[in-house]
């Protein structure tokens, strides 16, 4: 039985990715096109139109559910600096079909490398070499004309994939004192499930099923000050980890 299961699972790893690969093909003339016209908020708007296109063919014909809850809390007309967990390549999927309208990411420069969706990466994605203090202090500076200019950002707090046993590991500062400077609220969201579903250190496990997403409610940061980011972070941490463990 235990066999039969592996096989199926590498059968559907392998469906998975045809898919995954064939729908960002079919995304991606339009895509560059986009992004290559209109390099503003407008022109992001109508690329995640095709990137949630992409999702959502990727999720019917892999039978994978996005379930999103407590969505009515986001304003889709606010800008907002997401932040999420991260522990599934499935991630990447669950947060455009779950986040109200386009945002920005943050993400490595490595993942540039992947054939074909690092086409895509490249063209919506805000990079960073975490190794280089230049490309550090350049995706900073990117991600605070974005929302000076009204768009939304994601980033994933933990930094990278969360390999361990808990719920979340530690977060990096990033995310919080951008906030605080621009004085833009953050706006927490969990994924559920994506790991069982896909984990990073088994693939021959992956298997199809339903990833809930759940927003908390966004956190005002007007007025607060630099010497206050440390409560700020541990307090979107909490809630986060507790959102997980309730749901989980």
């Amino acid at each position: 039985m235990k066999g039969i299961k592996r096989v199926f699972s590498l059968l559907f790893l392998i469906w998975s990715f045809v898919i995954f690969i064939a729908a960002m093909l079919l995304a991606l003339p339009f895509i560059f096109f986009f992004s290559t016209l209109l390099r503003n908020k407008r022109g992001s708007n109508i690329i995640f139109f095709f990137l949630k296109a992409w999702g959502w063919i990727f999720c019917i014909l892999c039978s994978l559910q996005i379930r999103t809850l407590n969505k009515s809390s986001i304003d889709p007309m606010k800008a907002y600096i997401y932040v999420c967990n991260h522990n599934s390549y499935l991630d990447a999927i669950a947060v455009v079909l779950a986040i109200p309208g386009s945002f920005k990411p943050l993400g490595k420069i490595e993942m540039v490398k992947v054939p074909i969706f690092g086409l895509i990466y490249r063209k919506v994605v805000v990079l960073i070499d975490r190794a280089s203090k230049e490309s550090r202090a350049k995706s900073v500076e990117e991600l605070k004309q974005d929302l000076a200019n009204g768009q939304s950002i994601l980033i994933f707090p933990e930094g990278t994939m969360n390999r361990g046993d808990e719920p979340l590991t530690d977060f990096y500062d990033g995310a919080f004192r951008l906030a605080i400077e621009m004085q833009t609220p953050i706006a927490p969201m969990v994924i559920i499930n994506a790991r069982n579903l896909f984990p990073r250190a088994d693939p021959l496990a992956a298997k199809p099923g339903v990833i809930t997403c759940i927003f908390d409610k966004p956190v005002e940061v007007k007025g607060l000050e630099p010497a206050e980011l440390e409560n700020l972070k541990a307090r979107v941490y909490g809630n986060m980890e507790a959102l997980i463990k309730q749901s989980s």
